[in-house]
């Protein structure tokens, strides 16, 4: 199915479970070491539902190449990719290589977390179609030849934040509400890691505000969301399945529904009535939707 972009929507595997909606991969990104899928979050791409994954690219060093995000339409289950970039010195776009371990959306803008560097900010309203050599570099291919093609989103906007900016996730009233803040915390390997909830940047305050701050003393936490006075938080735990916590009263308590092997960020869809998760190691990734009936919230 093409895009107004000549780009082409390719199918993912949509399966209703026990534990949920399960999406899973049907190409080489099921086990892929070159990519990693991170964050996650629910918007509307030319008026449709769709889910965002951000993928990251690294060489076999462990160097970030480029960063992605897999537009997942909810209806049809189709996916699109659509790259991240910079503006370079000379002009030219440049691939965005950040971890894009959370990711927040707001209409048009899409804020990335960016570790050590802040959040960054694409433009979702102005996607470029680019062709060929550069559209193989960008995705951080050593590819230069064939008629490939990709959509790109532009950096508008780098934001610092005084955290490490592992994750973040977005914040609802409990009746469903989104609010214009958004949940940033630090991925580390002891308990010492924090989660602060944020304004986002307006036309009247351009930089994120800081308005709360909680240490759940867990290690390896990976994304946060806040559903009236709950906060969720996934933590992963190597090729184990991953633990969600809640958090009410002041006190993190488990709860007993499990989270995918190598768990990363949470995306709340009130629309949907599901809480939404991902698992990034190879053979074992996909992306579930958890539904609102099994963690207590309305649906």
């Amino acid at each position: 199915m093409l895009w107004p972009f000549g780009t082409i929507w390719r199918p993912v595997r949509r399966r209703r479970r026990s534990t949920g909606i399960d999406l899973r991969w049907l190409s080489a990104r099921t086990w892929t070491e070159r990519w990693y899928p991170q964050g996650i979050d629910v918007g509307r791409l030319r008026g449709r539902r769709t889910l965002a994954v951000s993928w990251f690219r690294q060489d076999r060093a462990g160097r970030h190449l480029a960063s992605r995000v897999t537009m997942i339409d909810l209806d049809r289950s189709r996916h699109l990719d659509v790259v991240l970039a910079v503006p370079g010195e000379d002009g030219r776009l440049e691939p965005a290589p950040i971890h894009a371990g959370g990711l927040a959306w707001f209409d048009d803008r899409l804020f990335a977390a960016a570790t050590g560097q802040g959040i960054w900010e694409f433009d979702l309203a102005r996607l470029r179609r680019v062709r060929g050599s550069d559209a193989h570099s960008l995705a951080g291919s050593r590819r230069r030849g064939g008629r490939s093609t990709v959509l790109v989103a532009v950096r508008t906007a780098q934001h610092p934040v005084d955290l490490r900016c592992s994750f973040l996730g977005r914040v609802f009233t409990a009746d469903g509400t989104p609010l214009p803040r958004v949940l940033i915390g630090e991925y580390r390997g002891n308990d010492r890691g924090v989660v602060g909830e944020f304004d986002i940047p307006s036309a009247a305050q351009p930089r994120f505000v800081e308005r709360d701050r909680v240490a759940p003393g867990l290690r390896h936490l990976q994304g946060a969301v806040r559903w009236g006075e709950t906060r969720f938080v996934s933590q992963s735990d190597l090729l184990h399945p991953g633990a969600l916590w809640t958090d009410r009263d002041g006190s993190w308590r488990r709860h007993p529904v499990p989270l995918p092997a190598g768990c990363e960020d949470l995306a709340l869809d009130p629309e949907a009535g599901v809480l939404w998760t991902l698992g990034e190691h190879p053979w074992r990734r996909v992306v579930r939707g958890i539904p609102f009936s099994a963690l207590d919230l309305p649906g």
